[in-house]
């Protein structure tokens, strides 16, 4: 099934306007929403809103709120989120990371005590489109154990580097875990399982099955070790930086939120060398795609260069949607 993009606007408007979000919010809440699912992480667009309306029901997502300036430190600022919309208070941080970084050259927002924030690759597509260099993170609930450990200690904590190239942004957007949570939930909902071994299961054993390894909470880290360890790192980094909560103390609450993210604009209009600099991008990614290919048939891609024919394909012909959850929104 598929659904065209201006009636899932339109949809997503509809019921956030019924949950207290109005205005431009809710004309942008929808848009970041549908773009998501528009460029293909349908995990973080239509799939994702169900819970993010259940996040306003529980009381986690306060829908009056937004992120507001706590305290300035020239180029770095802290913000507080106060429990506003996790996508709407990410928009502003990265907007006000893009205003410094004008006045900076480099611009940094660490945010505190706000929600999911849906697809960040989002922001990492705004900051591009101010031809800036986007690193952004965000740490979550405790989902992922150390590396050797049982016990979900660890966020898999996203992390996004965006970098502006004329033929669509290089957009890197990766959870610290083999698999995001939301992947999961998709392999498990198709009965399929995951291409690759995506957690531990009750008996401790490798598991590419997405129910066994939603049942343990013991998800793997991308690169053993190394992905453990820089989701501690991105995790103190961003408590640190933004004054706010850190993986361990979100993880004490009754559900997730009060999170912790970074938000870096880098201005590369500021450089002098600039279309030196362009031409260099464009010239690393055409030697990239020109790497001989393990299989017949196939071609090595950048991070993010397929989300344009996704887009074009999606625009034409429907954005494709799992059923169950699309009837709930419009029975919402």
């Amino acid at each position: 099934m598929r659904v065209m993009y201006d009636e899932m606007v339109a949809q997503f408007v509809r019921v956030l306007h019924k949950h207290g979000i109005t205005g431009d919010d809710a004309d942008l809440s929808a848009k970041l929403f549908a773009d998501a699912s528009l460029e293909g992480v349908y995990t973080h667009g239509l799939n994702r809103f169900p819970k993010f309306i259940a996040s306003i029901q529980n009381g986690s997502v306060k829908v009056h709120a937004r992120a507001v300036c706590s305290e300035s430190y020239g180029m770095l600022e802290r913000w507080d989120g106060l429990q506003g919309p996790g996508n709407l208070n990410a928009w502003i941080c990265m907007k006000r990371a893009i205003g410094l970084a004008k006045q900076h050259t480099v611009g940094i927002v660490a945010l505190k005590n706000t929600n999911h924030w849906m697809r960040p690759g989002n922001y990492g597509h705004l900051a591009c489109e101010h031809d800036c260099i986007g690193l952004l993170w965000t740490n979550t609930v405790p989902n992922m154990p150390a590396w050797g450990g049982t016990d979900a200690k660890l966020g898999n904590n996203p992390l996004v580097a965006a970098i502006p190239h004329d033929e669509g942004p290089v957009l890197l957007d990766v959870a610290m875990s083999m698999f995001s949570y939301g992947k999961l939930e998709k392999y498990k909902r198709e009965g399929v399982l995951c291409p690759v071994d995506a957690g531990f299961d009750a008996q401790g054993n490798l598991s590419r099955d997405p129910a066994k390894v939603l049942e343990t909470h013991q998800v793997l880290p991308i690169g053993y070790w190394k992905g453990a360890g820089l989701s501690l790192a991105l995790d103190l980094i961003a408590a640190t930086l933004s004054g706010g909560n850190s993986t361990c103390q979100i993880g004490k609450l009754p559900v997730e939120t009060n999170l912790s993210q970074c938000f870096i604009a880098i201005n590369l209009s500021s450089f002098p060398d600039r279309q030196a600099l362009k031409r260099n991008i464009a010239a690393t990614l055409e030697d990239l795609q020109a790497s001989g290919c393990r299989e017949e048939g196939t071609a090595v891609h950048y991070p993010g260069q397929g989300m344009q024919q996704v887009r074009k394909e999606n625009l034409e012909l429907g954005i494709p949607v799992d059923e169950g959850i699309w009837k709930s929104v419009l029975e919402a």
